[in-house]
C-alpha cells in the first residue's frame, strides 16, 4: 500500500505578505489587483470569516468586509518561498508532484525505516516549513491521491490528518458529493435528483445507473473514487511551460504609451521568475482584454531564447503597436499581460549570435538586479520610467 502526502500552504499569498509586514498579521488582508475591477488572488483567514473567497471580484469581497486591506500581487516573494518549500520535500522524497506554487503531492512509500512513520514524516514536514519559511502548512496522508488532497484540506488552517487503509472508506463516505473530484454544480444536482448526497452513498448505489444517468467516464470514475480507487501514481513535478503576468486596470486606458511601460514592469517580473527558475523563454505574447471583454494576444518567437527583462519588453511593446487601442468602446484596454513561453534551461546549448555581447550584458545586468534585490530588498533600484516626477510630492 502507498504512502502519499498532500502538503498545501495556508492562504499562501496573503501568508507571505503578512509574514513580511508585521502590520498585515491578524487582519483581513486580499491579495489581488484593481479594488473595482480586480479579483481575489488569495485572502487572509481573518477575510475568509466574511465570506471571501480566491476568484471572487474585489468590488464583491470589500463589500462584504470593508475594513479588509488590499495588497498587490507580489510573485517575486512568492516565487522565493515556493522555492524554499520544494526544497523541503525534496529532502523527504525525489517523488514530488508540484501541482502549484504552494502545493505538491509527495510519495513516501517505503521510507518508513530511514524517515519514520507517516505521521511523524507529516510533522516534520510542518516543521521544517514553519522554521524555514514563516510559513503554515496542512498536510494530508493516505493510501491514495484523491483522499490525500481532502485529508490536508478538511483540518485547515495547520491541519494534520492521517487516513490509513483501514480507515479510508470510513473516512470518504461520510463526506459530501461535492469533495468527489469531478463534481461541479451540474453533477450535483443530478446526483441529488438521484437521491445521492455522501460519497457512501455513490459507493453502494449500482455502478451502471450512474453511468446511464452521468455517462460512462463520469459514472466509472465517481463509482471508483467513492470505492477508494485511484491507481494515478505521484509524478515527478512537470517543467513549467509557460511564466506570466497580467494586470486588471482601474480605469480602461487607450494610450499606448501608458500600457508599455505596463509592460515593461511586467516584462521585468517575469524576467526575475525566469532567471530564478534558472529558465529562458523563446516566444513572447501579449495578451490584451478590451472593455467589452473581448480579448486577444499577439505573439511572435525570438531568434535567441533570453531571460533579459529588456529584451521581453521590447518585444510585447512591438507587439503592442500593431493592436487596435482607440478611445473608443471597444478598443479602450482593460486588462494587458505578457508571457514568456516556450522554455528552455538557461545553460541549455546554443548557437552564438552576431548580438551576443549585447545579449550577455542584457543577461548579466538581470542577475545583478537579482542579487542586489536579494541582499537589499524590492525597490532599491527601479528604471526611470517608474519613478515620479521630480515635480511630484512624495507619496503622489
Amino acid at each position: 500500500m502507498r504512502t502519499i502526502l498532500h502538503i498545501d500552504l495556508d492562504a499562501f499569498y496573503a501568508a507571505v505578505e503578512q509574514r513580511d509586514d508585521p502590520k498585515l498579521r491578524g487582519k483581513p488582508v486580499l491579495v489581488g489587483g484593481s479594488i473595482k475591477r480586480g479579483v481575489v488572488a488569495s485572502c487572509s483567514y481573518e477575510a475568509r470569516v466574511f465570506g471571501i473567497k480566491s476568484a471572487m471580484p474585489m468590488a464583491e469581497a470589500m463589500r462584504r468586509c470593508p475594513q479588509a486591506i488590499v495588497v498587490p500581487v507580489q510573485m517575486e516573494r512568492y516565487v522565493e518561498a515556493s522555492q524554499i518549500f520544494f526544497a523541503i520535500l525534496g529532502d523527504f522524497s525525489p517523488e514530488v508532484e508540484g501541482l502549484s506554487l504552494d502545493e505538491a503531492f509527495l510519495d513516501c512509500t517505503g521510507t518508513e525505516r530511514l524517515l519514520g512513520e507517516p505521521e511523524t514524516i507529516a510533522r516534520t514536514i510542518k516543521q521544517r516549513v514553519t522554521a524555514e519559511t514563516q510559513l503554515v502548512a496542512s498536510v494530508g496522508v493516505a493510501p491514495i491521491k484523491f483522499a490525500a488532497k481532502i485529508a490536508s484540506d478538511i483540518d485547515k488552517p495547520d491541519g494534520l490528518r492521517i487516513v490509513t487503509p483501514e480507515n479510508l472508506l470510513p473516512f470518504l463516505h461520510g463526506l459530501p458529493v461535492t469533495r468527489l473530484w469531478g463534481v461541479g454544480e451540474a453533477t450535483r444536482a443530478a446526483l441529488a435528483s438521484m437521491g445521492l448526497e455522501t460519497i457512501g452513498q455513490v459507493a453502494r448505489y449500482p455502478e451502471q445507473a450512474l453511468v446511464g444517468k452521468l455517462g460512462a467516464i463520469t459514472g466509472h470514475h465517481l463509482a471508483a473514487l467513492a470505492r477508494g480507487e485511484d491507481s494515478r501514481s505521484v509524478e515527478a513535478e512537470r517543467d513549467a511551460v509557460t511564466i506570466g503576468h497580467r494586470e486588471t486596470f482601474e480605469h480602461d486606458l487607450d494610450d499606448k504609451g501608458e500600457l508599455a511601460i505596463t509592460l515593461l514592469s511586467q516584462a521585468d517580473r517575469v524576467a526575475v521568475r525566469l532567471r530564478a527558475a534558472e529558465l529562458r523563454a523563446r516566444t513572447v505574447t501579449l495578451y490584451i482584454k478590451y472593455d467589452d471583454f473581448r480579448q486577444i494576444s499577439r505573439r511572435t518567437t525570438l531568434v535567441q531564447a533570453t531571460s533579459d527583462g529588456g529584451v521581453l519588453a521590447r518585444t510585447a511593446i512591438e507587439l503592442l503597436a500593431k493592436v487596435p487601442i482607440e478611445a473608443r468602446r471597444g478598443c479602450r484596454v482593460r486588462l494587458c499581460g505578457i508571457s514568456a513561453e516556450n522554455l528552455e534551461a538557461r545553460d541549455a546549448p546554443r548557437q552564438l549570435g552576431f548580438d551576443e555581447a549585447r545579449r550577455e550584458k542584457g543577461e548579466r545586468l538581470g542577475n545583478a538586479l537579482d542579487r542586489v534585490t536579494a541582499k537589499f530588498g524590492k525597490g532599491l533600484i527601479k528604471r526611470a520610467v517608474h519613478l515620479p516626477d521630480s515635480d511630484d510630492e512624495p507619496g503622489d
